[in-house]
């Protein structure tokens, strides 16, 4: 018989390999990409097929050689559509209708349709099943014996799998490993640490002992929550201290922390010489914990300041230092100098006499913000005014359309005058871009001052319209427009119950 022969011969079975290959390429493009390398095992298994027929077409073989090459063929042939339709089901049928089944359920079904068709076709070539089993039980028991860890490791990847306790995103951590889980495999888990590390856990250490899972709940975002300390001097107001600690997160944009669920601080110890606060807070991404831990702290440390909290230390701890009274002197004027140098070089208050001046400087409040705190809300009502020391800080209008910035501030410069002068919400939100070094002036400080000299209003008017009449150019250059102030000389006179 020519190769010709033979070829029209075997048609039908060419036919058959064709039918294969374009039904496993159909499957594959139904597959999501991330599933489609699942086809893998079924591309060898029709190669190794195809091989197999091709000796039996093509070779010159024995005949009980060339009988074995075809039941080879047919297994494998049936192994390959087995693992085409299984694969097809478990990873592109059902989760199409939404339907999450472990991968081992599609191990599972494939292999045990394998293991069925395999004994068919040895019942149909002649060969008794039952005769293999006999003859090598001795044999599994002696393999069972030695690989009973392995064994052990894939029956907890089995049980894993079907009890779904581990899936593939979770975040786990166990011992001195976090991370996220990237495959649970048969015999172990991959888990990806923060350091892009691959961690593999065989799955019999998960099935002995115990670790944390952190899963997202149903239709809802993820929030881990996590706390940190803070050691608070003894005599500090609790409620001063709970509401600074709260605010210094509701207040601030921290990269990957939530305002919603809120923060809640608590009194968590008291001790000689400090009381203990914990401040509770939640992560929308775990791989952040210790950036998050970290911003945290930052933000409420400088919460900490403006409120005046000083932080405690175990009494055994301090450090004894003797000062005497011209050392507190010098410090406490040094201070002084730095207030009013800061209230000579604002442009509000450079005209006022020195004197005014230092009224002025004695009533200052030192108040720092963290980058990412938001200094003022638009909105908001506040009776003081701020003048940046050091830093950067962005002025934006909140709009239906999100944040339009409209100004940057930095040294020198105020900010909620019209707050502290009328009593009037702020017309803007102010974001610290970098850290802030802050001193506030509040009402009560200003008032001193006018209680001295009210003519002082006429001046403050007149600055206050000009800056007005310059923001609401750039404003207008933005496309937005400025409230109307009317007679603000009126309003101020009115605001602090100045006599006209």
């Amino acid at each position: 018989m020519t190769v010709l022969e033979t070829v029209i011969d075997r048609q039908q079975d060419l036919w058959l390999a064709l039918v294969g290959v374009a039904a496993i390429a159909l499957v594959f493009r139904m597959l999501r990409p991330g599933e489609r390398r699942a086809l893998r095992v079924t591309w060898v298994l029709t190669g190794l097929s195809a091989g197999a027929l091709a000796m039996v077409s093509f070779g010159k073989l024995h005949p009980l050689l060339s009988q074995s090459a075809a039941v080879v063929a047919v297994v494998l042939w049936g192994w390959a559509v087995t693992h085409l339709i299984a694969t097809l089901v478990f990873r592109g049928l059902l989760p199409v209708i939404g339907l999450t089944v472990p991968r081992i359920a599609h191990d599972l079904t494939f292999t045990g349709l394998a293991l069925v068709w395999g004994l068919l076709c040895l019942r149909f070539s002649g060969v008794d099943p039952s005769q293999l089993f006999t003859t090598s039980a001795l044999i599994t028991a002696v393999v069972a014996f030695s690989m009973q860890d392995t064994l052990g490791n894939v029956l907890g990847g089995v049980t894993l799998q079907l009890d779904n306790s581990l899936r593939v995103g979770d975040w786990v951590q166990m011992d001195n490993v976090s991370g996220r889980v990237t495959d649970v495999h048969w015999r172990y888990t991959a888990i990806e640490t923060r350091n892009r590390e691959l961690v593999i856990v065989p799955n019999g250490w998960l099935m002995k002992n115990r670790f944390t899972v952190l899963r997202d709940p149903v239709d809802s975002p993820f929030a881990w929550r996590r706390s940190v300390q803070f050691n608070i001097e003894a005599g500090a107001d609790p409620d001063t201290v709970i509401r600074a600690l709260e605010r210094s997160v509701m207040d601030s944009e921290i990269p990957n922390v939530l305002t919603d669920p809120p923060p809640n601080a608590i009194l968590s110890e008291v001790a000689f010489g400090y009381s203990r606060y914990t401040l509770r807070y939640w992560l929308s991404n775990p791989r952040f914990d210790d950036p998050g831990d970290s911003a945290v702290r930052v933000h409420a440390l400088s919460a900490l300041s403006r409120a005046g909290v000083t932080l405690g230390v175990p009494q055994e701890e301090h450090l004894m230092i003797k000062e005497n009274d011209s050392w507190r002197v010098a410090a406490g004027q040094r201070e002084f100098d730095r207030r009013l140098d800061a209230i000579g070089r604002t442009e509000l208050f450079a005209r006022l006499p020195e004197q005014e001046q230092k009224t002025l400087a004695g009533h200052l409040i030192h108040a720092p913000f963290a980058a990412g705190d938001i200094i003022t809300r638009q909105g908001a009502v506040a009776h003081w005014l701020y003048l940046i020391i050091k830093g950067e800080a962005q002025v934006v209008i909140e709009g239906p359309n999100g944040r339009l910035p409209v100004a940057t501030l930095r040294d020198g410069a105020i900010f909620g005058e019209m707050g502290m002068l009328t009593g009037e919400a702020r017309s803007a939100t102010v974001i610290a871009v970098t850290a802030v070094d802050c001193y506030r002036l509040d009402k009560e400080g200003f008032a001193k001052v006018l209680q001295q000299r009210p003519e002082i209003a006429t001046e403050m008017s007149a600055i206050v319209e000009a800056r007005n009449t310059e923001r609401g150019v750039r404003l207008a250059a933005a496309g937005q427009s400025m409230a109307n102030h009317g007679d603000l000389l009126g309003r101020i006179r009115n605001f602090f119950s100045l006599r006209n």
